[in-house]
């Protein structure tokens, strides 16, 4: 999860990622931002994130971004 926090930190500084659980219903992170996101995560952890799965629930905190990512990771 720590990588998870580096990429989102080298997306928008400055984010309190441990704590916030509204990353997306606040604005820290915009349409641009989840493109972004969205590539690098797919690059690190080696998933692809369907666009089904691009919804504010799956970003709104690293912990549902790495529900996410975990679940990928699984279903392989």
């Amino acid at each position: 999860m720590d990588r998870l926090i580096e990429i989102l930190e080298e997306i928008e500084d400055g984010v309190d990622y441990k704590n916030c659980k509204t990353l997306i219903d606040d604005h820290y992170l915009d349409s641009l931002s989840i493109i972004s996101l969205v590539a690098e995560l797919e690059d690190e952890f080696d998933i692809t994130i369907p666009t089904v799965e691009i919804i504010p629930e799956n970003f709104n905190s690293v912990e549902s971004m790495w529900k996410l990512i975990t679940r990928l990771q699984e279903e392989g």
